[in-house]
C-alpha cells in the first residue's frame, strides 16, 4: 500500500507523492494510502504539498474498479474517494498541490481542493471528461466546480468537458499557477513553507468557516 504513495518531511513541510507506475488512478489502494500519509503530516508538519509522477498527476478513479463485476467494490472506491476529496478541501493544515502533469476527472477535482495550485507547463490535460463517458457529477464535485472554477468557465468545465492546458487551467480555475517540471518541487515547497509561517489555529479557522458546512453537507448525504 504504501508504495503508491510515499512520504517525506522537509523543514516540516510533509511532501507525499503519488506513484503507482500508471496513471496514478485512486484506486482502493491508492485512496487508502493517501490517507494513512496525511495521518503522518498531520501529526507532524505544519503543511502539506501532494504532486504525482512526472508526467501524471491523477487520471481518476481506477475504471478496472468501476467496470468491474464487483458492484459494491466500486461503490466502496467511490465512497473512499469522496471522503479523501472532503478530508483535503478541508485539511486544517496549509495545503499545496504540485500538479506534475495531467490531472483528469477526480485528479481534477483533486486541484480544486487545495489552497494553492501549481501545474507544470507543457502539453498536459486538465479538466473533468465524466460528460465524455456518459457520467454525472457527483455532489461534492458540483460543489467543487461551483466553489473553485470560474465562472466564466463553469459550464464548459463541467457540462462540455472541456480539457485545458495548463495555462488554461489556470484562467478556468484548477491552477494558480503553472511553472517548469524542473521548477514545480521548489515552487510547492515555497509556496508550502511560507503559508507554514501564519498563525496555525487562525488559519484551520479561516478554512473551516468557509468550508466546512459545505463538507458537512456532502458527508451528511454520503451517510443518509
Amino acid at each position: 500500500m504504501s508504495s503508491t504513495a510515499t512520504y517525506e518531511l522537509i523543514d516540516q513541510v510533509a511532501v507525499i507523492t503519488m506513484d503507482d507506475g500508471k496513471a496514478n488512478a485512486f484506486s482502493p489502494d491508492m485512496i487508502a494510502a493517501v490517507n494513512a500519509q496525511l495521518d503522518r503530516a498531520e501529526a507532524e508538519a505544519k503543511a502539506i504539498v501532494l504532486t504525482g509522477r512526472d508526467g501524471i498527476f491523477s487520471g481518476g478513479f481506477d475504471l478496472r474498479v468501476i467496470r468491474g463485476d464487483d458492484p459494491q467494490a466500486a461503490v466502496d472506491m467511490r465512497l473512499g474517494g469522496t471522503r479523501l476529496m472532503m478530508r483535503l478541501y478541508g485539511l486544517p493544515l496549509p495545503f499545496v498541490i504540485a500538479a506534475s502533469g495531467h490531472a483528469i476527472a477526480l485528479g481534477a477535482f483533486c486541484l480544486l481542493t487545495a489552497d494553492y495550485r501549481i501545474g507544470t507547463a507543457g502539453e498536459f490535460r486538465i479538466g473533468l471528461n465524466e460528460t465524455s463517458l456518459g457520467m454525472s457529477l457527483p455532489p461534492f464535485g458540483l460543489m467543487l466546480a461551483r466553489e473553485r472554477l470560474s465562472k466564466r468557465h463553469l459550464s464548459r468545465a463541467t457540462m462540455a468537458a472541456a480539457m485545458f492546458s495548463p495555462s488554461g487551467a489556470q484562467d478556468a480555475g484548477f491552477l494558480d499557477a503553472a511553472v517548469t517540471k524542473e521548477e514545480l518541487r521548489n515552487a510547492a515547497l515555497a509556496v508550502a513553507t511560507s503559508y507554514s509561517e501564519l498563525d496555525g489555529g487562525a488559519y484551520a479557522a479561516v478554512k473551516q468557516g468557509l468550508r466546512g458546512e459545505a463538507i458537512e453537507e456532502i458527508l451528511a448525504g454520503l451517510a443518509s
